[in-house]
């Protein structure tokens, strides 16, 4: 401010011969002249202290600091809760945030090799959604182990994931699931009995597929849009019928996770940008570990190999 009220003086200083000169010639005029002066400096140089615009450069950057300030202070707040809760979990890396989703969803076509003659109108049968961000997907199948850690690991940890339910294992519990799905969880179609679709007749995989549309719209209370046949298996019958009770799109996987190792599709058995995990829903009557030692495997894997877990529905 001090610097603002010296240029004012200078202003007014240079100005000053003129009045003089005015007031020499005409008397009456001088007072006039020399407010004109006064007037024609303050809109010609820098704003008089007090009139607006005079403290909006250093206003601004001042606030723009403290401003940014705010934001650090906020951001190492975060990562140290991240931090904390990695370490409470017994992650060995804290995960990598994943981006914001696309404004506008990929367009996903069945994969090579997947295809089923006529087929092109039909829900598209993928193992990876196209990107180029480092982001990987992770999707949980069947329902029968319902543990609770895993819903406050997920949370806790901010780890998204979708599950694919079959209704004869999660019918003893749908408020377990309801709570999942409270959480942001999207729960999926995996059919009523886990049955092989292709051997069945059409009124069967009907039955199966549409049968467990219904199940989750009434218990759960949302109609699913995306379908994963049991172990990967479906025909043309399968993918037509699902499409006529409201199925989208069939994501199947590129890698399964467990909680002492990785299985992998590819022959490289590495992870690509959009690469879709699966894994179940089990514990340890079927695993050499808990579900949350699963989640600690996975992602170990996904972290270490530079991957950010990514929400499947914000990209299909």
């Amino acid at each position: 401010m001090q610097l603002v009220r010296q240029n004012e003086k200078s202003v007014t200083k240079r100005h000053r011969p003129a009045c003089l000169v005015l007031v020499a010639l005409l008397i009456g005029a001088a007072a006039s002249g020399c407010g004109g002066a006064d007037e024609g400096a303050a809109g010609g140089h820098e704003p008089a202290a007090g009139r607006p615009g005079a403290a909006a450069a250093p206003a601004g950057a001042a606030a723009a600091e403290v401003k940014a300030k705010a934001r650090a202070e906020q951001l190492k707040r975060q990562l140290a809760a991240r931090v904390a809760v990695a370490k409470k979990w017994g992650l060995a890396k804290v995960p990598l945030a994943a981006p914001a989703p696309p404004a506008e969803k990929p367009h996903i076509t069945t994969r090579e090799g997947f295809e089923v003659e006529g087929g092109e109108k039909l829900p598209p049968v993928f193992t990876t959604v196209p990107t180029k961000e480092r982001i990987v997907f992770l999707t949980m199948d069947d329902g029968a182990e319902k543990d609770p850690e895993l819903l406050r690991m997920m949370a806790e940890l901010n780890i998204p994931y979708s599950a694919f339910l079959s209704d004869y294992e999660v019918s003893d519990d749908y408020g377990y699931f309801k709570d999942m799905q409270a959480r942001g969880v999207t729960l999926n179609n995996h059919t009523l009995n886990h049955r092989y679709l292709p051997g069945l007749s059409e009124e069967d995989q009907r039955r199966e597929i549409c049968g467990s549309q219904d199940k989750i719209e009434k218990f759960l209370g949302k109609r699913p849009t995306l379908f994963r046949p049991p172990y990967g298996n479906y025909n043309g019958d399968t993918l037509r019928i699902a499409k006529s009770c409201g199925i989208k799109a069939v994501p199947l996987w590129a890698a399964e996770a467990f909680p002492d190792h990785m299985e992998w599709r590819e022959w490289d058995r590495d992870l690509h940008p959009g690469d879709i995990i699966l894994t179940h829903f089990r514990g340890r009557e079927d695993w050499d570990g808990s579900m949350a030692d699963m989640i600690r495997n996975v992602m170990k894997t996904v972290t270490d190999k530079g991957y950010a877990v990514a929400r499947l529905e914000d990209y299909v």
